[in-house]
């Protein structure tokens, strides 16, 4: 049951208490924190009997937790998953793609309302995810480091005075931590201003990826922005340079969104509502171009051109139609064409229960 729970709605339940600050362009900040214990070897060096132990030590210290809510997090092992159950869960973001490829000692402590999300015997024995709604870096940190804290107290990590947290890859030794905002910058695409900020953003130590994480493509103009650096700055002077350059960006956004309206209002109007309706009567629709009307439809209900429209159901669609909760929902295997319609179709069911809920 408790499986069926998590896969079964694209939205987690975290994201549908409200919007959060600055949520019309940083649809969600994100804190990751990796982690090792002393005694063993790293997952990428452990045996299978090794990496059994890590699994059953590190799991059975979560399942003590009490959240703030009085609930506890629920395990779910990978070997215990077939194959698109374990892709719903990458697509809803509570577990990489490098755990999901663990046939074996891979597991993931999930919450009741999917905000933390554990795995472990990833890259690294433990990776504990927070997630918050809106622009909430500091808010994000502050609870990360408490579960930290707690975890401290029961487990004894890999850690070097000098060098800090040891991790498995080099790229996160020292705070062992990753903050990341998942933006929506359309306004920034349309007028080629981004092209111009990402190299600054780079020369700044900060790094952008698509809606996936690393080696994901830009998808809907979401744009993850984290820190690259890990070693040699504490993690609230990472999260203070994050959120001051996000802070920059949101402004950015703003103005190219306003320069649009006075210079473009009847063009803005055009490209929101021509999607809105491709999305409404479409029969066939590619992922890509899925990706792209979804993000007009945003834009239009953060401009205030479309009324009536939650602003989740970006988040909600990009999600749900993705090839595993199609499958999921198809509950058998499909084509390339078959998606195509089913995704087309679920967008109109989407859009349809969306205007009869405003009626």
């Amino acid at each position: 049951m408790s499986l069926q729970r998590f896969i079964s709605e694209a939205i987690s339940p975290w994201m549908k208490s409200g919007p959060g600050p600055d949520s019309d362009i940083v649809l969600s900040t994100r804190i990751r924190l990796a982690r090792n214990m002393e005694q063993y070897p790293f997952p990428v060096f452990a045996p299978p009997e090794m990496a059994e132990a890590v699994l059953n030590d590190t799991a059975a210290e979560f399942s003590s937790i009490r959240l703030q809510t009085g609930s506890s997090l629920e395990r779910l092992n990978m070997d215990d998953l077939n194959s698109n159950e374990k892709r719903v869960l990458v697509e809803k973001h509570l577990i990489s793609p490098y755990l999901a490829e663990r046939s074996q000692s891979g597991a993931v402590m999930l919450s009741p309302d999917e905000s933390v999300s554990i795995m472990l015997n990833e890259e690294d024995h433990i990776r504990m995810q927070t997630l918050f709604r809106g622009f909430q870096l500091s808010e994000g940190l502050d609870f990360s480091n408490k579960l930290d804290d707690w975890t401290e107290e029961k487990i004894t990590y890999a850690f070097d005075e000098k060098r800090g947290y040891l991790t498995s890859c080099p790229t996160n030794v020292g705070t062992g931590m990753r903050a990341s905002v998942m933006m929506h910058l359309p306004a920034l695409v349309m007028t080629r201003q981004l092209n111009r900020i990402l190299p600054a953003i780079h020369q700044l130590g900060l790094v952008v990826r698509g809606i996936y994480g690393e080696g994901s493509e830009a998808q809907g103009n979401l744009f993850q922005i984290s820190n690259q650096m890990t070693l040699g700055k504490p993690e609230e002077d990472i999260v203070e340079d994050l959120k001051g350059v996000v802070t920059q960006i949101i402004r950015q956004e703003r103005m190219a969104r306003d320069a649009l309206m006075r210079s473009s209002r009847t063009y803005m109007e055009d490209k929101v509502f021509r999607s809105f309706g491709i999305l409404k009567n479409s029969r066939i629709m590619e992922s890509k171009e899925a990706t792209e009307r979804l993000s007009d439809v945003r834009l239009g209900i953060d401009l205030d051109l479309i009324k009536g429209i939650s602003g989740n159901i970006l988040n909600e669609l990009m999600i749900l139609t993705q090839p595993g909760f199609l499958r999921q929902y198809a509950e058998k295997e499909l084509r390339a064409d078959e998606r195509d319609v089913r995704r087309a179709a679920l967008i109109r069911e989407r859009m349809e229960l969306e205007k009869q809920s405003d009626e």
